[in-house]
């Protein structure tokens, strides 16, 4: 961190060279003077990754193992998303057993971002701690909790992805190999006792000191009727946007700015950023969550919409109960299927598809050829699309503190950029700030 020597009283520079508890490699730069926010620029040092570009050529088969390397994370919203799209391409649908099964996978790796992030990325924040291992008691108890909850997150990857990290059970059309009843069985017995330890995470975080902070968001999220949605729905906005999935290029793109290598989502006609992830999902599917996780909800003073983007730690943890109460009831309820995946007719075609994340909606698109090979390819990821909100979140922290010293505003731009749990690359954590005070 440098300062201004005592001769020039107008500029302060600061480096801050690592932010940690995030997923990727960036930069902020803000310029004040004459204390007004005159520049602010939250820069993605995402190397070019040509994912698009490595599809071409290719045949569909190979495309769920090659997109799922997009996100260590949450690599079944790549899978079964470039799945969904192949299959609408070649005008295939897989059977209801299969489509409950993809669910319970994708309630599998819900869990596993969630507690991951609510638990040792986020929680620090409100606890003074510089990372989770150095929580004091009588908090050491959600280190306990962020494992349990992981491990359950894990059990439901591996018992139908195959393994734990980068499944190899799924492929476009369903699975290589459906679970028995016996894994089943044992899946269930993990998922009980995790379920009562996520229903006290939600009241952990909802005690926490969130600070006061709102905005007027644009939400954006898939809907489903009868579901909360996370592998199917309609798009749909808080300005009353309703669509299929296949119209999605028609009102949002992704666009380039100078100031960063990651492309940034704007919504078509709209003067200001649009959200997605946990803050969007309930504001746009509340009703939708099960009878408990409603309770929840209100128990922790929850209205039916949330815009203090500090509270979407409490979202996730509620998100995190309805994936695990969801993961009991098809585990419970599942019959060995006859067929794990279905007969596929490659074709020249086009196919649109989008899944819920657990950091928000991402969008895939697929041309194909006569032989099933890939003609041409977009992936929309969620990130991208949540960097100009983020940009205006971190405007408004900045504006608001202005009065604090460099170490303080650093603290509450870190915490900004951590409510959206960004997932800008999977290899480093990094984060330089500066700030021109003149």
């Amino acid at each position: 961190m440098s300062r201004p020597a005592d001769g020039d009283k107008r500029t302060r520079t600061i480096r801050v060279d690592a932010l940690s508890r995030v997923e990727g490699e960036g930069s902020l730069f803000v310029r004040v003077r004459r204390g007004v926010v005159e520049e602010l620029n939250f820069r993605i040092f995402e190397p070019p990754r040509y994912f698009e570009a490595l599809l071409r050529g290719r045949p569909y088969t190979a495309v769920p193992d090659l997109v799922s390397r997009i996100c260590g994370i949450c690599p079944f919203a790549y899978i079964f998303g470039a799945s969904a799209a192949l299959e609408a391409a070649f005008g295939a649908a897989p059977d209801e057993g299969i489509d409950r099964l993809r669910r319970l996978a994708y309630c599998g790796e819900w869990v596993q971002s969630h507690a991951l992030h609510t638990h040792l990325l986020h929680a620090p924040d409100y606890l003074g701690s510089s990372d989770a291992l150095g929580l004091e008691a009588p908090n050491h108890n959600l280190l306990d909790r962020a494992i349990m909850l992981k491990r359950a997150g894990n059990a439901i990857v591996e018992t139908v992805g195959g393994r734990a990290v980068h499944p190899v059970n799924t492929r476009v059309g369903g699975f290589y190999r459906a679970p028995d009843r016996v894994a089943m069985d044992s899946l269930a017995a993990t998922l009980e006792p995790a379920l009562a330890e996520a229903i006290e995470s939600v009241r952990f975080f909802a005690k926490l000191p969130h600070p006061d902070f709102e905005d007027d968001y644009v939400f954006v999220a898939l809907h489903q009727p009868g579901e909360y949605p996370m592998q199917r729905g309609r798009v749909v906005s808080s300005l009353g946007l309703d669509i299929p999935v296949e119209r999605y290029e028609e009102f949002f793109a992704e666009t380039q700015v100078p100031h960063s290598t990651a492309l940034q989502g704007v919504m078509r006609g709209l003067d200001r950023p649009y959200i997605l992830g946990p803050l969007a999902r309930y504001a746009l599917n509340a009703a939708q969550l099960s009878p408990l996780v409603r309770e929840l909800a209100a128990e922790a003073g929850l209205g039916p919409v949330v815009r203090n983007p500090h509270r979407s730690i409490v979202i996730r943890s509620l998100e995190t109960v309805y994936a695990l109460e969801e993961a009991l009831r098809l585990a419970r309820a599942y019959e060995p299927l006859e067929r794990a995946s279905v007969a596929l007719t490659p074709r020249a075609g086009r196919g649109c598809a989008a899944t819920e994340a657990p950091r928000g909606l991402c969008f895939h698109r697929y041309e194909t050829d006569d032989q099933g090979r890939i003609a041409g390819a977009n992936i929309m990821p969620p990130t991208s699309q949540n960097q100009p909100q983020i940009e205006r979140d971190l405007r408004r922290t900045v504006e608001a503190g202005l009065a604090l010293d460099d170490d303080a505003l650093r603290e509450s731009c870190e915490r900004a950029i951590r409510n959206y749990d960004p997932c800008i690359s999977c290899a480093t954590h990094f984060l330089r700030l500066e700030i021109v005070r003149d």
